[in-house]
């Protein structure tokens, strides 16, 4: 059974993606740009907009800072001056592995501040107008990307791990709470993918794949009309079994899987 309005079709359709100068977010803005999206995509980086933009005729670019309320309530307030959004996606975010025996506060608010509190400023800055559009029979929707290492603590995790289980619980009140107004949300969990953020991991990376094929899979889950977007399965199915263990079994079956 779907759980969302399924996106089969989308020629003509307005996909904002903030997050996207690399890694999953670019590889999912390329894949909704040849199938025919109008494609914004927004992350730090100007130049690397430039050259999405360059590569991808018709696309458009607004560099921002998602930290930042004030720059993104402006794009946001540009693009929806052109008309509905039909697609929301959150796809920034910060990575830096951490133990609690070399705790660094800064580094811990910086994951909150891109991860958590960017994903609040784009929420803030488009939920009103899209709720709006929804009552006047307008479908739009709203994806976020957390990460397996939301479903519980994990080694390494201290910092990055929190931060996706916020999201997992904030994109599951969303659904509850939007989808009787015709609003899709969906919520795109991955294991490791060779991006930017991963490629300081010194350990190896069990069921690693690239950015494109985590795109594919993001495409096909929203066009089952899935909330939770998960892959790649032989990796995801083995933390969600982990996910329902008790602690006195799943701390000693971490400590195993890990190593650490």
């Amino acid at each position: 059974m779907s759980l969302n309005p399924r996106i089969t079709r989308w020629e003509g359709r307005r996909a904002w993606l903030v997050g996207a100068s690399s890694g999953i977010g670019r590889a999912t803005a390329s894949a909704l740009h040849a199938r025919g999206a109008c494609v914004v995509v927004s992350a730090r980086s100007a130049e690397s907009l430039r050259d999405f933009v360059d590569a991808h005729p018709g696309s458009r670019a607004l560099a921002l800072d998602s930290t930042q309320r004030d720059a993104v309530q402006g794009a946001a307030a540009e693009l929806l001056a052109q008309g509905p959004l039909d697609l929301v996606f959150y796809c920034a975010g910060h990575y830096r592995d951490m133990r609690a025996t070399d705790f660094d506060l800064d580094e811990m608010l910086r994951h909150q501040q891109v991860n958590i509190t960017g994903a609040l400023h784009v929420l803030g800055a488009v939920l009103p107008a899209m709720i709006k559009a929804a009552r006047g029979g307008h479908s739009g929707h709203l994806s976020v990307i957390s990460s397996v290492a939301g479903f519980r603590g994990l080694p390494k995790s201290l910092a990055y791990g929190p931060t996706k289980a916020a999201l997992i619980n904030l994109a599951e009140a969303l659904y509850l709470d939007l989808h009787d107004l015709g609003l899709g949300v969906s919520l795109i969990n991955p294991g490791f993918v060779a991006t930017p953020l991963t490629a300081g991991n010194e350990f190896s990376m069990p069921a690693l794949i690239s950015p494109e094929t985590a795109a594919a899979a993001i495409l096909q889950g929203w066009a089952r009309g899935d909330f939770d977007i998960h892959f790649p399965k032989r990796f995801t199915r083995v933390m969600k079994l982990l996910r329902v263990l008790p602690y006195r079994l799943y701390f000693p079956a971490v400590r195993r899987f890990t190593g650490l």
